[in-house]
Parts: structure tokens; C-alpha cells; sequence
């Protein structure tokens, strides 16, 4: 790369090299901290190797988000979207409830339903071989994306069930993918503080092997921008890479830039929340350049971000738009910019606009 930025000989050398290999986790940590006008060829670098590894392609997905409920035991500090049992708002999903938005979103081209919700104190896994049978039944072309590391553990414990014997279960009664979800930070530190409820660290990464084991893809996560360092975030991909180098069961890398002014963290008052746009873009260019092809694709997060910085995102390493969604109630609660719900013709133009070419893709960035 031309030095046209007056950067210094480390950065330099380091973006060169990006060019041809993987960065390091010393490096990622370097470039994540990079300020004024040395991260311009930072995002240049991965906006270049991503068309060099990916293409000119923005992939997208009709899906539909079904929340099937509210009531969580786990109550993390970052979520505004659970609810106790007995609080007047909360609420599980009917059948019937489930089954009308599920038609509504097939009827609109969906192809994905994400099965998501809150983690129920009684959920066994045969709660949650139901719910995916109830949708497989009826709609036995959709894909279903569902659950989590902690609803899997947690139910695999009620039903006295090793992990693989209730993914295996999970797997015949429909389950497609895994969503990232749980992972949040992984880092055990950051966990105890925002999540002291949910599996820890290796738990997380022992579940989703067996999951990618049992020939089930998924979703890599990271929820940034609370209380976690910048090495921490390094860490969660440095973890994410190996678990993808042993597995290759994620088809995605999603960064989640975390939305705090609703959260219970931030009403007990929390400082220095959220992460600031340009540190969403130093993560997303860093990923590219850490992940390269080994994920191949990264996708931004616009029920998080808002469109228009969606858009930006997507000339910094990134090549997925994520999906339609169909109402996103946590995100939703969380104070989503943009609204939940987004149109074909919605992604279609950030796209365009963009200069590169909207693609629709299923669960498994099959076009």
C-alpha cells in the first residue's frame, strides 16, 4: 500500500502485511487503538481485501424474528428486553401466537425464522423440541436459527441430558443454526459483571463445538461498547478464530455495537457506555483483517446502528446486511434507531447506493 497518510512505519508494515496474512492479536489490539488519520487506510485495507476475498455481493436474508418470550431468569445487566414472571408486561408465546407470525412472514417471502427468547426458568429440552417441531411442522422449508448456548445448557441440566445428547435432539426436532448469542464478551471477567448468569466462558465455547460437532452452523457474536477493554474484544475474536479453525461451523461474524440507555447497567449508573462510531469501524476492518476468509463473512448490525451507518459500515470490511427481521422485540426495547423491521426494498437501496449488488441469501449465505 502507498503511503499517503504520513502513517508510521508499524502501521504501515502492519496494513501491508494484512494484505497477505492474518493479522496477530498484537496487531488487531494496535490497530484497534489507532487514532486521527491513520484509521482511513485501516478501513481502505479492509474494504480492499474484502472485495479481493468476498466480492462486490451484499448479502441479505427475508427472515423473522419470534420471541416466543419475555420472562428471563437470567436478567443480564446489559438487556432491557426480560421480564420477571409476575411482572404485568411479560408474556409466553402461544401456539397459535407463534404460528400466525411465522404464516405472516412466509407469506412476505421469509426463509429464516430466528426462535428467540428469554431464558425460562421450567425450560427442558423437550419445551424447546416443541417449539421447533410446531414450526417444522408447518413451515418445513424455513430455516430455523434458535436458541442459545445458555438456553441449551440450561435445559440439557432440567432434563438430565449431556450437552451432545440434547443437541442431538434439538437437531432431529429442526434446529438449522445456532445463533452467536450468549456470547456477549467472552471473557469471564467482563461476565461476572454483565452476565454473572450465564454460562461462563468455556462452557460457551464447549457448547458451541458440540454444536458445530453435530453438524450444526452458526453465528460468532460480540455485544461491545459497556464495560469490556479493547484487549477483551481482541480476545472474543482471538477465541472466535481458534474455535473457527477447529470447527469451521460459523458461517457469519457479527459485531453488535450495544445500545445502553435503557439497560439496567445504565439506569443504575453506569458511565462511559457505548462505544462511538469510530470504534465501530475500527472493529469491523480489524475483523476482516483478523478473520480474512476463515469467516468470510462479516455483517452489520443496521437494527443496532440505524441504516445510515449501516451503510457506512459496509466500506469497512463488511459484505452482509443482516436480515429483514420482522420485528426484533429486544432490540426493540433496547432503543433500536431505525425501527425493527426492514423492507427488501429497504436493503435493496443501502445497498445500491453503496454502488455494490444486493444479493438475497438463506441461513447458509446460499444465494
Amino acid at each position: 500500500m502507498k503511503n499517503r497518510f504520513n502513517l508510521s512505519d508499524k502501521t504501515q508494515k502492519i496494513l501491508d502485511n494484512a494484505l497477505d496474512e492474518a493479522i496477530t492479536v498484537e496487531d488487531a489490539i494496535y490497530l484497534m487503538n489507532l487514532k486521527g488519520s491513520e484509521v482511513f487506510p485501516l478501513l481502505e485495507t479492509a474494504d480492499y481485501l474484502r472485495q479481493e476475498l468476498v466480492g462486490d455481493n451484499v448479502t441479505y436474508i427475508n427472515n423473522c424474528n419470534i420471541n416466543f418470550t419475555n420472562i428471563c431468569k437470567v436478567r443480564c445487566r446489559f438487556c432491557a428486553f426480560g421480564k420477571d414472571k409476575n411482572d404485568p408486561d411479560s408474556y409466553i408465546q402461544s401456539d397459535e401466537a407463534i404460528l400466525k407470525k411465522a404464516q405472516n412472514a412466509v407469506d412476505d417471502g421469509a426463509t429464516e425464522f430466528t426462535l428467540m427468547g428469554g431464558v425460562l426458568e421450567d425450560a427442558d429440552i423437550d419445551y424447546y423440541k416443541h417449539l421447533l417441531e410446531l414450526l417444522k411442522n408447518e413451515f418445513p422449508k424455513n430455516s430455523i436459527h434458535g436458541f442459545s448456548p445458555t438456553m441449551i445448557y440450561d435445559a440439557c441440566l432440567k432434563s438430565e441430558l449431556s450437552i451432545a445428547e440434547g443437541v442431538k435432539i434439538l437437531k432431529k426436532a429442526g434446529l438449522d443454526s445456532l445463533p452467536g448469542t450468549a456470547a456477549e464478551i467472552l471473557t469471564d471477567r467482563s461476565r461476572a459483571i454483565i452476565c454473572p448468569d450465564k454460562v461462563k466462558t468455556q462452557q460457551w465455547i464447549d457448547i458451541v463445538k458440540e454444536v458445530h460437532k453435530q453438524g450444526i452452523s452458526g453465528s460468532a457474536t460480540m455485544m461491545y461498547g459497556h464495560i469490556e477493554s479493547i484487549d477483551e474484544r481482541v480476545e472474543t475474536m482471538r477465541i472466535l478464530k481458534e474455535i473457527q479453525e477447529e470447527t469451521h461451523g460459523f458461517t457469519e461474524f457479527i459485531p453488535m455495537t450495544f445500545m445502553p440507555h435503557y439497560s439496567p447497567i445504565f439506569l443504575e449508573g453506569q458511565k462511559n457506555l457505548g462505544a462511538t462510531g469510530i470504534e465501530d469501524l475500527k472493529l469491523y476492518a480489524t475483523s476482516r483483517l483478523m478473520f480474512r476468509d476463515l469467516i468470510p463473512n462479516i455483517q452489520v448490525s443496521w437494527v443496532k446502528m440505524g441504516f445510515r451507518f449501516a451503510q457506512i459500515s459496509l466500506m469497512a470490511g463488511a459484505n452482509d446486511l443482516g436480515g429483514t427481521l420482522g420485528g426484533d422485540e429486544l432490540s426493540e426495547a433496547s432503543g433500536a434507531p431505525d425501527g425493527v423491521q426492514a423492507s427488501i426494498d429497504d436493503m435493496k437501496k443501502i445497498i445500491t447506493k453503496l454502488g455494490r449488488k444486493p444479493v438475497e441469501r438463506n441461513t447458509f449465505y446460499t444465494i
